[in-house]
């Protein structure tokens, strides 16, 4: 594996674990991040219902997702990412 390789698994590794130490000391963030995905989603792909979310995510809680899509990090990516998916799986149930 490259330098440059195990520098990025390292970068995003450290992205994650802040990450979710933030989620762990203000637990409120998930539930407040899951009630505005469920508002605004379906749980499908829809690019403006989770430029939206993010955005208000941003707007509500200590969590700062850029507007811009290109500009999230991968943790940005991974917790629009499993909001989604949880959304999606909820919506299936009923």
């Amino acid at each position: 594996m490259s330098s440059a390789s195990e520098m990025q698994k390292t970068r995003v590794i450290q992205e994650l674990r802040a990450f979710i130490k933030k989620l762990l000391q203000e637990p409120g963030i998930l539930e407040n991040s899951l009630s505005i995905a469920k508002r605004h989603s379906d749980g499908s792909n829809d690019a403006k219902a989770w430029a939206t979310i993010a955005n208000e995510i941003s707007d509500t809680t200590s969590v700062h997702i850029p507007e811009d899509p290109a500009e999230h990090s991968e943790a940005d990516r991974l917790f629009l990412e499993v909001l989604r998916e949880v959304v999606g799986e909820e919506k299936a149930l009923y």
